[in-house]
């Protein structure tokens, strides 16, 4: 009886809303830490892993040896790589896939890679607006590479220094 006055009481008062509008108040005069992200961007961690990307030589051929160890490490299963040997002798890649939507962005491909081909760069901004813009192909992947290969370099050259 009595705790049903107190409540009753409490709830006339409005003792509730008030603490309410204490605790508003004592953030809204507080620093923002709300960023205005188009325009302002967070740092990223040095151990961020991006979007994919396939790398090529400085003459221009692909560094993907077609070993398959990329694929066979994948613990979502979401790399499928074909090759053929060429005239050459050598094995290259014909079909190199990856479903980002599958991809759980674990960077096991990257560390088993003996040619340093496939890597996961800082790239966080991109998206998909039909089915298939998420499965990226060879060409797609190497399209990547060769538009951020600067960048690439200078963070591999920047990562190899901590080891």
């Amino acid at each position: 009886m009595i705790q049903s006055f107190l409540r009753f009481t409490k709830s006339l008062m409005l003792i509730e809303m008030l603490r309410g509008m204490r605790l508003t108040g004592r953030y809204f005069l507080s620093r923002k830490i709300t960023i205005q992200y188009p325009e302002e961007k967070t740092p990223l961690s040095p151990r961020f892993r991006g979007l994919h990307a396939l790398r090529r030589y400085p003459n221009g051929e692909e560094r993907c040896i077609a070993c398959k160890l990329c694929e066979a490490v994948c613990p979502a299963l979401a790399i499928t790589i074909e090759s053929e040997q060429r005239a050459d002798g050598t094995r290259r890649t014909t079909r190199y896939d990856i479903d980002l939507t599958k991809c759980i962005f674990c960077g096991f491909c990257e560390e088993s890679c003996p040619v340093d081909s496939i890597v996961e760069t800082s790239i966080l901004e991109y998206h998909g607006e039909q089915r298939g813009d998420l499965y990226m192909t060879k060409d797609k992947l190497l399209a990547i590479g060769d538009k951020y290969e600067a960048d690439i370099a200078a963070a591999r050259k920047q990562d190899r220094s901590y080891r």
